[in-house]
């Protein structure tokens, strides 16, 4: 192990592609750790740390993977970090690898590919908890816009518990025309809007097939062009006074019940 750390390594600055390149928190860099998928390039560890059990695994794994662990003070870290719940620890990385949407398309090996699409979704902590349940549910790959999306920040990563290091994403020039290659190449797009009237639970054998599930903006929904592209939109059904759910909740629901009916 070392003290003090100096400047982040000049990958770890990059803006391009996903991002991801600064990873905080226990169970992010855990995860980041554990896949193995890309360059870990040095963690840093709050010096108060040091001998304590709750971070053991983490400076094996580290070990392990010839990664530096890195001892600096707690406020040197906290100046660094830019999340608010760190737990004394960060890691600085090569950016997450974009997948290819044709590779995604053809993972399915003995069945058809599931995926999430995400239109405009701009809170941080909604993308991460999104790519949580997807990666839960099983979905194969997750399709970003290049903008007006929010990409893996160190918020994402922390709020997907590190499910970023294990669910593929592929960045879309334009979400309207990606679904209609979908569309194109049989697979069935649904869209989750709070105006449909069909409901997300009468879908049925649909769900068995290759399809793409479509979440929209924070308040605003599906962009007209993205509702226009797809095959259906449903709704989850509200039985109380709330008139809507939170993306994120959202997604959980309609990612978990087309799973069901996979398995």
């Amino acid at each position: 192990m070392r003290r003090g750390g100096g400047e982040p390594h000049p990958a770890a600055r990059s803006g391009k592609g996903l991002g991801g390149e600064q990873v905080e928190g226990r169970q992010a860099v855990r995860e980041l750790l554990i896949a193995g998928k890309r360059k870990v390039h040095e963690v840093w560890l709050s010096s108060d740390l040091a001998g304590d059990d709750a971070v053991a695994d983490i400076v094996a794994l580290a070990s392990a993977n010839r990664v530096p662990v890195i001892h600096v003070a707690r406020g040197k870290l906290d100046a660094k970090a830019r999340t608010e719940a760190r737990q004394g620890v960060l890691a600085l990385a090569a950016s997450i690898p974009e997948a290819d949407l044709a590779d995604l398309v053809r993972r399915g090996r003995g069945r058809r590919p599931f995926l999430v699409a995400i239109d405009g979704v701009t809170d941080p902590g909604n993308l991460g908890a999104i790519i949580r349940s997807a990666e839960g549910a099983g979905v194969d790959g997750l399709l970003l816009p290049r903008h007006r999306t929010v990409h893996v920040t160190p918020t994402v990563a922390k709020a997907s518990a590190g499910a970023v290091e294990h669910v593929s994403i592929a960045l879309v020039p334009g979400l309207p025309t990606t679904l209609t290659r979908l569309r194109d190449l049989g697979i069935w797009v649904v869209g989750l809007d709070d105006a449909a009237e069909r409901s997300l639970f009468d879908i049925g054998d649909l769900a068995e097939e290759a399809v793409c599930m479509v979440l929209g903006a924070e308040g605003a929904g599906l962009s007209r062009l993205v509702r226009e592209r797809c095959d259906l939109v449903v709704s989850i059904p509200m039985r109380g006074r709330i008139a809507s759910l939170n993306v994120a909740a959202a997604a959980a629901l309609a990612t978990y019940e087309i799973a069901r009916h996979r398995h």
